[in-house]
């Protein structure tokens, strides 16, 4: 398994809120957190499959912006 990390701007509970379901559902995320007291907003995303882009377009479709760190 691979830690994947991301600035992004997903900077409250309620930003959280609406990137889980995007992230909960994608195949090949086991688990993800994001630090929102991070000045980074740093997401983290333990996969065993996905790439780095393939975070980034889930992200980006949730309406938010990801940056591998």
């Amino acid at each position: 398994m691979k830690e994947l990390q991301f600035k992004t701007n997903i900077n409250c509970g309620g930003c959280v809120s609406k990137v889980t379901p995007a992230l909960d559902t994608a195949e090949g995320v086991c688990e993800w957190s994001v630090d929102t007291t991070n000045r980074d907003k740093v997401l983290t995303v333990k996969t065993d499959s996905l790439t780095a882009s393939e975070v980034i377009a889930t992200v980006e479709k949730a309406g938010f912006t990801a940056k591998e760190l």
